[in-house]
């Protein structure tokens, strides 16, 4: 434990970090998708198309914004979102198809305290619990640890959607609590849940996912092989050894 001359706690100093930059990347490109800065005239039908298979509208449920019945006010949406630099929205886009199949944005981006949240996640369903999926927020992951050298990621969702909560398990965040009433979202009240992983966790979350990403972990009608989170903690196994 680090003390002042009064004898007080204080944390470590913090050595060999620079401030990170403000994300500016255009283009993510991985194996199986790539993300591209959200531009309406590329990816707002696409997307539109994608989101009406949610027939029930249930991927609007814990979102401040949507369901959009009609394609204009969608369009609109987007056009807004894509004009801003945080968020900064980003298009999943299928490498197979070239169609775009949801968004995912950077947000609350501090780059003074090296902090940067992931959020306004909306897969259509044809993109959940995919490949795709897993892979889209690897890459949005390396790409401000490895590349910006950012030292914290959030995951933020409401308290009460347990399928984000799941997701960010899954992908390695850390619970970290919960602010209760932090929000009013469509007029009714918000409890958010907070996660995170912090650049000190990085190396084993991206071994994890390099190794579940490989083509021999999955078999020839996709399923996978070993779950990510079974190999992320025999990763944990080896390196405690």
């Amino acid at each position: 434990m680090c003390t002042n001359s009064l004898g007080q706690p204080i944390g470590p100093i913090v050595t060999n970090w620079t401030e990170p930059s403000h994300p500016t990347a255009l283009e993510l490109d991985g194996q199986y998708c790539k993300l591209e800065k959200l531009n309406p005239h590329c990816h707002a039908q696409d997307l539109f198309n994608a989101n009406s298979e949610s027939k029930e509208g249930e991927i609007w449920t814990y979102l401040p914004y949507g369901p959009f019945a009609k394609f204009e006010s969608y369009q609109r949406w987007v056009e807004e979102m894509a004009a801003k630099t945080d968020p900064l929205f980003y298009a999943v886009i299928d490498k197979k198809t070239q169609k775009a199949l949801g968004v995912a944005s950077y947000l609350r981006i501090t780059p003074v305290a090296g902090s940067i949240e992931v959020g306004h996640i909306n897969f259509s369903p044809a993109l959940q619990k995919t490949i795709i999926a897993s892979e889209a927020m690897y890459l949005m992951m390396r790409y401000i640890f490895v590349e910006l050298g950012y030292r914290r990621y959030e995951w933020k969702c409401n308290a009460l959607n347990e399928g984000s909560k799941e997701a960010a398990k899954r992908l390695g965040f850390s619970y970290e609590g919960t602010f209760r009433q932090a929000g009013i979202v469509k007029g009714r009240n918000r409890d958010t849940a907070w996660f995170s992983i912090l650049d000190t966790e990085w190396p084993v979350m991206e071994q994890a996912f390099s190794r579940w990403l490989a083509p021999d972990n999955f078999t020839g009608d996709g399923n996978q092989i070993t779950s990510l989170s079974d190999i992320r903690n025999k990763i944990k196994q080896e390196q405690a050894a």
